[in-house]
């Protein structure tokens, strides 16, 4: 029997009260320590910024300012044709053989590696990969600017020579109340003075329209004018324009819709005082509700605004117009037959006659009267002569539009052949001047108003989203083109 080894008694040490006692209660605090600068130091990598994990440069240069973003190719080529594109393998290869060949840069430490063979620069000591977008203003004033890949150019360290370290971010100053408060208000009240002083120049809008383009990628909100109606067409436009140059309206276009449906009623009240424009807008911005709130002002009133058209819009876009055109001048057509050929029927079931309803037939007269001089145009002048110098203070009245013809039509009532003209056009036969006589010519006008009211009804209908009121919103044409969803061209 083997046995263990037994471990010696160790004596047990007792410490003092006051040493036990302050080792148990007594907290340490540790001093607070900046890493600003230090191991762990972490550059910026947010929006424009992404210094770790961005790997496609953009310098923009206008209006006296540099502004460079470091973005990342994923997102600026599912965005953009353009840059994917300009990003893509077979764009890139062909830079690396003009590179291979001694006509690219040739200050780079590094071998031609396979990811040249693929476009991409490769930066030493294990730098990132990154393209490289310059915006080049062309030699010409008349030129777009237009943004142009260049060559990274890449340090010893793996960095680029002419990108400036990233600033650490400054830790965000303590609030102080209303002193605080009163201090923004006044910097507020400071910098609108300055805006008004230094109004927006050209250059300053590409700024901004680039920023707008690269927020709307990183799915932020485009800064844009949210008050006034007029400068906002004018930055959305200039955005769009922007987006179809890289090929990017499918991003842009519903950022653009989203902001100007935000305007309700004093958009449609600008659209009806531009539909060409606005149309063209919402053509670009893929906007069914622009679009077909600006097709059906275009219709109504065309041919009126074809100049701005015709050589502005693609082919589709007009071929649009002109099959509404068509169609709305059809129906128009027919109600006009159908207004003329209207009738009245006695109680024997025949058609009112000079003899068998006189005073109907009178009615049915003047309707057709009324109805033809204001859907022919006026006839031309005639030579003036000494008799025409008399009458020279006499002037036939212009025909009304198609318009509002159809919604005085439809309207009824005392809108057009009132009493007082009916009793006039009674009175010219004195002998059928009676009571009995007017009060049944009166009623015969309105059977055929009624009847009239019926056939027009399919042309007073408002396809707009503009609130027309009783009298037609002033508007002197029709709105009852309905545009379906066959009917959009993109």
């Amino acid at each position: 029997m083997v046995s263990q080894p037994q471990p010696p008694d160790r004596p047990l040490v007792h410490r003092p009260a006051s040493v036990s006692s302050r080792s148990t209660n007594t907290r340490r605090h540790r001093t607070a320590r900046s890493h600003t600068g230090g191991v762990s130091y972490r550059p910026q990598n947010e929006f424009p910024n992404f210094a770790q994990t961005g790997d496609v440069e953009i310098i923009i240069n206008a209006d006296g300012q540099e502004k460079r973003y470091m973005l990342h190719r994923l997102i600026l080529a599912q965005c953009s044709g353009f840059f994917e594109t300009g990003t893509s393998e077979e764009w890139s290869k062909a830079q690396a053989r003009g590179q291979i060949s001694g006509h690219g840069p040739s200050n780079s430490l590094g071998k031609i590696s396979e990811d040249d063979i693929v476009g991409r620069s490769t930066i030493p000591a294990g730098g990132r990969l990154q393209w490289r977008y310059e915006l080049d203003w062309g030699n010409r004033d008349d030129e777009v600017p237009m943004l142009v890949q260049k060559q990274p150019q890449s340090t010893l360290f793996g960095g680029d020579a002419n990108q400036p370290p990233p600033v650490p971010h400054k830790p965000p100053p303590p609030a102080y109340g209303f002193l605080r408060s009163m201090s923004n208000f006044s910097a507020m009240q400071s910098a609108s003075h300055i805006s008004k002083a230094n109004p927006h120049t050209p250059d300053s809008d590409i700024v901004r329209d680039y920023d707008n383009l690269f927020r709307i990628f990183y799915n932020y909100a485009p800064a844009l004018d949210a008050v006034n109606i007029a400068e906002s067409y004018i930055q959305c436009k200039s955005l769009l324009t922007l987006a179809d140059m890289y090929d990017a309206l499918e991003v842009v276009g519903p950022r653009i819709d989203h902001h100007l449906l935000q305007f309700q009623g004093r958009l449609w009240k600008q659209i009806a005082k531009y539909p060409p424009s606005y149309l063209k807008l919402g053509y670009l911005a893929r906007s069914k509700v622009i679009f077909a709130e600006a097709l059906v002002h275009v219709v109504g009133q065309w041919p009126s605004g074809s100049s701005q058209l015709k050589h502005t819009v693609p082919p589709d876009v007009l071929e649009v117009i002109e099959d509404k055109v068509d169609d709305l001048q059809e129906r128009k057509m027919k109600t006009e037959m159908r207004l003329f050929r209207l009738t009245l029927i006695t109680p024997k079931g025949e058609r009112v006659t000079p003899s068998n309803a006189y005073t109907d037939w009178l009615a049915l007269s003047l309707f057709r009267q009324w109805l033809a001089e204001n859907t022919t145009p006026p006839p031309p002048p005639i030579p003036k002569t000494p008799e025409a110098h008399q009458r020279a203070g006499y002037s036939q009245p212009l025909p009304l539009s198609s318009g509002n013809l159809f919604r005085l039509l439809g309207t009824g009532g005392s809108c057009y052949l009132a009493r007082d003209e009916m009793k006039r056009f009674v009175k010219l036969r004195p002998d059928d001047h009676q009571r009995d006589t007017l009060k049944r010519f009166e009623k015969k006008m309105e059977e055929i108003k009624a009847m009239a009211r019926e056939i027009v009804k399919p042309l007073m209908r408002n396809f707009l989203e503009l609130d027309m009121g009783r009298d037609g919103g002033g508007l002197g044409y029709l709105t009852c083109t309905r545009v379906d969803e066959d009917d959009f061209p993109f």
